[in-house]
């Protein structure tokens, strides 16, 4: 699928990266990434990858926006409140790039449709705010063997993971938590959380999956990075084999 000279100039300014080119550009427009969730997390990744020109954008979320989600999803304005925040994402993410695609479901991710949702795509990316969802989009992801970037926040500390299960299914969230912690681990309503960590995880995310998508790169693949905004602290750990 060649490019269009309107495309050219739209990524122009990360056509010239050397490592990024016109071949890197022809792979982000072909490829499809799933985006599940659309809170501090989903927000800044469905906007820099329809900015970078995936060609195929996946978005999944059930929530409605409320006044408490302003300060850290990127995408809401205080008049989006009360509307489907896939809908919001979804208009916005089309007047960022009206040439790519977008593909929206109004949906609670479960057990019985997530196979469905996740099998047409080639990455999938977590931004729920629970344990659950998280272990559940990891399972299928891994089943399937796509490409898996999660992401975790709370309070200043921000959580990244990588795993490409189409080369190794033997590292997964299980590497790293050994039983689904308890979901009170993410209560934002509790615990709290700035919102810039959700930006910072959130772009990071997003950089994972073009890094993947091109082939370019030092990859967080059966790693974590380990965020502390408070004292600005990164680290990246690698994880354990599971059997």
């Amino acid at each position: 699928m060649n490019l269009k000279t309107k495309e050219l100039e739209r990524y122009s300014r990360q056509i010239i990266i050397k490592d990024i080119g016109i071949t890197g550009q022809k792979k982000i427009k072909n490829s499809k990434v799933l985006i599940v969730g659309l809170g501090g997390l989903g927000c800044p990744v469905a906007e820099y990858l329809s900015r970078t020109g995936v060609g195929t954008i996946g978005l999944i979320d059930h929530d409605k926006i409320d006044l408490s989600n302003i300060h850290r999803q990127s995408m809401f304005t205080t008049k989006d409140i009360g509307k489907f925040k896939v809908k919001v994402v979804s208009d916005r993410v089309k007047k960022i790039n009206p040439i790519i695609k977008i593909e929206s479901y109004k949906k609670k991710l479960n057990q019985s449709n997530v196979e469905k949702l996740i099998k047409n795509f080639d990455i999938v990316v977590d931004g729920t705010d629970n344990f659950t969802s998280k272990f559940l989009v990891n399972e299928f992801s891994r089943k399937l063997k796509k490409i898996f970037v999660c992401g975790a926040i709370s309070k200043f500390d921000g959580h990244v993971f990588s795993f490409n299960f189409s080369k190794d299914k033997r590292l997964c969230l299980k590497s790293f938590y050994q039983t689904i912690p308890n979901d009170e681990v993410l209560n934002c309503e509790a615990d709290g959380v700035v919102g810039t960590i959700a930006s910072v995880v959130g772009s990071i995310q997003a950089n994972e999956v073009i890094k993947n998508i091109v082939g370019i790169g030092k990859s967080l693949n059966g790693k974590v990075l380990i965020i502390n905004l408070l004292n600005l602290d990164f680290r990246v750990s690698n994880l354990k084999k599971i059997r």
